[in-house]
Formats: structure tokens, C-alpha cells, sequence
């Protein structure tokens, strides 16, 4: 059975080319979120294998939502999606219970393997 995914990020192009490559990767997308706070519900309500998080978003950032969607269920599994130049953010997000990270720009193969290795632990 394919892992089931979460993909959360305020930019829908990013949230569009996320879903490409898992669908294109075997991966079954059930959800999106565009912020901290729909992650949390979304999670919840969807009991994801994986989710893919965005750190800087709105409303709620993706460290803020990864320590809420921790202390729900300590076995989440979480990805965190950053841009260059975020080593602190990526840091705090790893001490905080993410799995790993994946840098933007997304390459297929990187996120692929990061996920795979992830959703296999």
C-alpha cells in the first residue's frame, strides 16, 4: 500500500510541484494545508504516513505546528521544506521531532529519497 501524504506550504505552486512528485513517486497524496493552523486539523483529521512541511508560513508557523502535531502523536512523521540560508529554522524544527528536511528548490530524487528513508524507519 502506498504511504499516505500530507503536504503543507503556503505557496500553491510549491504544494503543486510537492504532489507531482510524490503521485509521479507512488505516493498517495490525501491532503494540502497552506498553513500552521488547517496542518494541525488536517493531520488530525487525516492521519497521514508522512507529511511535508513548509517552516515559514502564516498564521502559524511549520516548527509551531510540527511541536503541536508531536505532542499529539510523538510518532508523526514530519519532513521539514526550507529554503537556503534556514540552518537555525531547520535546526530548531529537528530538535522539535522532525524525521529530516528537504531544501527548495525541490529535485525529485532528493525529496523521493529523503521520504522513502523516512517513511521506512
Amino acid at each position: 500500500m502506498a504511504a499516505r501524504v500530507l503536504i503543507v506550504d503556503d505557496a500553491l505552486f510549491m504544494r503543486n510541484m510537492l504532489k507531482e512528485i510524490f503521485i509521479d513517486g507512488g505516493y498517495e497524496v490525501i491532503g494540502e494545508a497552506g498553513n500552521g493552523i488547517e496542518a494541525v486539523e488536517s493531520y488530525r483529521r487525516l492521519q497521514p504516513d508522512l507529511v511535508t512541511m513548509d517552516i515559514v508560513m502564516p498564521l502559524r508557523s511549520g516548527i509551531e505546528a510540527l511541536k503541536e502535531i508531536i505532542d499529539d502523536d510523538p510518532a508523526a512523521r514530519v519532513v521539514m521544506c526550507s529554503a537556503l540560508g534556514q540552518e537555525s529554522l531547520i535546526l530548531e524544527a529537528v530538535q522539535a521531532g522532525a524525521r529530516d528536511f528537504i531544501v527548495k528548490p525541490f529535485k525529485a530524487e532528493r525529496v523521493l529519497e529523503v521520504v522513502g528513508r523516512v517513511v521506512a524507519d
